[in-house]
């Protein structure tokens, strides 16, 4: 599309004065059609030679993985391909669910000498998310017209469950920072059952000197421990209804998810294998424990655009599934969200076969504002009955809680900013202590 710029609407200006001389001199209006025909012919002829000779190439970067709900970096490189200078203004075109920084740049290209211009986005949905396009317009020569066109820069980006937060995490754990997240490095050396090495006794627990080794040496030692390894923990996520619940504007499902990949990457790292379940009312996607960062990839692709659905899910169903694919003691990690006594009870009916062979821990998402309801100060008819509200319904959390408890489940409830480390730290505990 050829576009005219305003120095061309100044020259078809500049017509004006002719027609108002006219008036003064008879006969010189006459000028103004051949002006206006030369006016408009150059805007013709340059613009067409500009869109024919095509100077510009725009190519987009990205990692082919995004982070949902976090900034991801985006570079376009605009390269001039012809012999003069060039002046371009680009706007790129982002998936419509992201939100984006400046999209919109102008500069002058040289020839032949690449300029980079960058941009973020910020997901708000995982799935496929399309950048549509790139559109750029370069001003034609003598300035007087815009080549405007469409590049064919479509590019389909997964957004992901929030992988930069496990690069955030391997970076404190590298400085010896996990503090940071309220976690404690751990070395898998001192606790467990798995025997990693001997050492000199120095007032240890007197149940770890090993007396035979002891002799050899003519000293005390003792053995040290480390955490089983090649153990298996299996994510097994509920994307029914009470994953639809929204906290801040973002489902309890993502949260979980979220949680998940960290946990998974722990788990990873600490030797163990990782499986996955995922369910409503049917099963939406399963992969056996294995070990490896390709396990974790794989998964990541299964649940990447997993989606919570208005249905109630069937635990019964989910885990008579599991229970016929997966014999061997595991730790299973349950996201729901038990609200109630009788969600729990039914929980517990549904899970009480397969608890007897496996660990289980269910994990729930909190949200913030039963926190600050709960601490409301009344001043008012409406505060009053929401702050009872709030107390309602955490007494409620409670009492699923304690049912959970009371079967024997393991259970962990945090908020959203809390619920990774927190996850992490449960699951290294029960490393430590040797339950699975």
């Amino acid at each position: 599309m050829i576009v005219p710029t305003k120095r061309f609407w100044a020259l078809v200006a500049l017509g004006i004065p002719i027609a108002l001389a006219g008036a003064v001199v008879p006969g010189l209006e006459k000028l103004l059609l051949p002006y206006d025909i030369g006016v408009f012919g150059l805007l013709l002829i340059t613009g067409f030679v500009a869109k024919k000779g095509d100077p510009l190439s725009v190519k987009r970067e990205s990692d082919p993985i995004l982070s949902v709900r976090v900034p991801n970096a985006v570079t376009l490189t605009l390269e001039n391909t012809s012999q003069t200078p060039v002046t371009v203004e680009v706007r790129d075109e982002p998936p419509a669910t992201a939100l984006a920084t400046k999209t919109a740049f102008r500069m002058k290209l040289e020839p032949e000498r690449p300029e980079e211009v960058s941009y973020s986005i910020t997901p708000f949905e995982r799935g496929e998310q399309d950048f549509t396009g790139t559109h750029v317009r370069y001003l034609a020569p003598l300035g007087l017209a815009w080549v405007q066109k469409e590049l064919p820069t479509r590019q389909t980006a997964r957004v992901y469950p929030n992988v930069k937060a496990v690069k955030e995490f391997d970076l404190l754990n590298q400085r010896g920072k996990l503090n940071m997240m309220g976690l404690r490095r751990t070395r898998n050396k001192g606790l467990g059952q798995e025997f990693e090495s001997l050492r000199d006794y120095n007032e240890d627990d007197y149940r770890t000197i090993d007396w035979k080794a002891s002799a050899r040496r003519g000293k005390l030692v003792v053995r040290n421990y480390e955490t089983e390894k090649n153990q298996a923990v299996i994510v097994c996520v509920d994307v029914g209804r009470h994953m639809m619940a929204e906290v801040d504007g973002v489902r309890k499902l993502d949260y979980a998810l979220d949680s998940a990949l960290m946990l998974m990457h722990t788990a990873e790292r600490q030797g163990d294998q990782i499986g996955l379940l995922v369910f409503n009312d049917v099963i939406k996607a399963y992969a056996a424990p294995r070990k490896g960062r390709a396990q974790v990839a794989a998964i990541l692709d299964k649940v990447h655009d997993a989606q919570a659905e208005p249905v109630q899910p069937n635990y019964a169903a989910a885990f008579t599934y599991l229970a016929n694919r997966w014999k061997k003691r595991s730790l299973l990690v349950v996201f729901t969200d038990a609200e109630n006594e009788d969600q729990a009870t039914d929980l517990v009916q549904s899970l009480g076969p397969i608890h007897r062979r496996h660990l289980l821990m269910v994990v729930r998402v909190a949200d913030p504002k039963l926190r600050e309801l709960r601490a409301l100060q009344v001043s008012d008819e409406r505060d009053m009955y929401a702050r009872t509200a709030a107390l309602w319904y955490s007494a409620d959390r409670k009492k699923a809680e304690a049912v959970l408890r009371a079967a024997g489940f393991h259970t962990l409830e945090a908020e959203p900013q809390e619920l990774a480390s927190a996850l992490v730290g449960a699951y290294l505990r029960v490393k430590e202590l040797s339950l699975i």
